[in-house]
């Protein structure tokens, strides 16, 4: 199957409604480079030397590191909240500074029981990292998308099902062959 050889896919979307499974799942499936400001945030911190909280430091790194790939010609998964008009902006200009295209997917569950029942029932899978409460979720600030994005809303779709969605609607390409959705 012939897919985009090229493509900045940005995830957005609040902890918990399950951005990180997604775009995990789809970097995996269409051999794309997987970049999850997370584990970027966490590992600075790891490094003790900054003197204040991580601030704008690990989107930072993540907008380099995408857009060296998008320039080698990878397909680039960014795993970020992305709660802000100002870094998905940042995000699109990684997209245009690399002539690439590219896609911006908001995560949602709409769902708010099964939401709030993910926050307080996952552990960390990122070493030293203290995942964000419910409380401190519902009170982050978080612009609207408006009617940009494509929504997933994992309360009603499966991560297969998202993924297949995803493929189908970006038109990519499998990397590994012979998979149903």
């Amino acid at each position: 199957m012939e897919g985009v050889d090229t493509m900045l896919i940005i995830f957005g979307g609040l902890p918990g409604s399950g951005k990180t499974t997604i775009a995990r799942a789809l970097a995996q499936e269409i051999g794309a480079v997987y970049v999850r400001v997370d584990t970027v945030e966490q590992n600075i911190r790891a490094a003790d030397v900054l003197r204040s909280e991580v601030g704008p430091a690990g989107y930072m790194v993540c907008y380099g590191v995408a857009e060296d790939n998008l320039t080698l010609g990878n397909l680039v998964v960014a795993d970020t909240v992305n709660p802000l008009t100002i870094t998905r902006d940042a995000w699109r200009s990684v997209a245009e500074r690399s002539g690439t295209a590219f896609a911006e997917i908001e995560v949602i569950c709409s769902d708010k029981t099964e939401h709030r029942r993910r926050v307080e029932t996952r552990a960390t899978d990122v070493p030293g990292l203290i995942k964000p409460g419910w409380d401190e979720i519902m009170a982050r600030h978080y612009d609207d998308w408006g009617q940009r994005p494509l929504v997933i809303d994992t309360a009603t779709e499966s991560v297969e099902q998202s993924v297949a969605t995803l493929i189908s609607k970006l038109g990519l390409a499998r990397r590994h062959q012979g998979h149903d959705a």
